[in-house]
């Protein structure tokens, strides 16, 4: 069963559009956690202090803890570069994973449904990216005698990962820059058309469409 998988996941590598779908992903994921992990960076609530129930009375608690609440933070803004980086990609997304999984049965058992439901696309999401690394780390699960015998299948060449990186560091640089200009951590409630600032994030999906577009002429010019 395990060789099948294996088998499926060296041809999806092979694919053009499997690399684009994880590239993408790794700037989604990233970009997911840049807001979180920085307002606790910066020691700012994550929910509003009169609000009550489970899910609220926990992130209350979870922000009294300080010096804990920001270290979460650190890790998830570490995770978050690692993941932007995407030569480093696979650390990313392993630090990411504890951290998605405590969320998602915190959101779960507090009975929070929509945010639980994206946070399990969320967890999908991470845990696919370390299985699509699986070859570089299965090792740590086999015996020392049949390490030297795994060997590292790379993945398709035909996306350019620094034309991606470059995409994720912009997008990332646009989102701080608003935040900047805002004096805070910049989360929209919704469609806010009124405030110049919302539209980072069409600009946002823009840079991202262009990046797939340069990356569409380079493979078509050079194959």
């Amino acid at each position: 069963m395990f060789a099948i998988f294996e088998r499926l996941l060296y041809q999806a590598r092979q694919k053009r559009w499997a690399n684009l779908l994880v590239v993408t992903l790794r700037i989604g994921l990233a970009f997911a956690f840049v807001p979180a992990g920085l307002k606790k960076v910066i020691y700012q609530p994550f929910t509003d202090p009169q609000n009550t129930g489970p899910f609220h009375e926990f992130l209350h608690a979870f922000y009294a803890t300080g010096a804990f609440y920001s270290f979460v933070g650190v890790m998830q803004l570490l995770a978050a570069l690692l993941l932007l980086s995407q030569r480093f990609a696979l650390v990313g997304a392993l630090i990411l994973l504890p951290i998605v999984s405590t969320i998602l049965v915190f959101c779960w058992s507090t009975k929070v449904y929509p945010t639980a439901s994206v946070v399990t696309f969320m967890f999908a999401a991470t845990l696919g990216l370390v299985l699509w690394d699986l070859q570089k780390w299965r090792t740590v699960f086999s015996q020392d005698q049949r390490g030297c015998e795994i060997r590292l299948e790379p993945s398709s060449s035909s996306v350019d990962p620094n034309l991606w990186t470059g995409c994720g560091v912009l997008v990332t640089s646009l989102y701080l820059v608003v935040c900047a200009l805002t004096g805070g951590v910049y989360r929209p409630m919704g469609a806010e058309f009124d405030r110049p600032a919302f539209y980072v994030f069409p600009l946002m999906l823009l840079i991202v469409a262009a990046t797939f577009i340069i990356d569409q002429m380079r493979y078509r010019r050079y194959g």
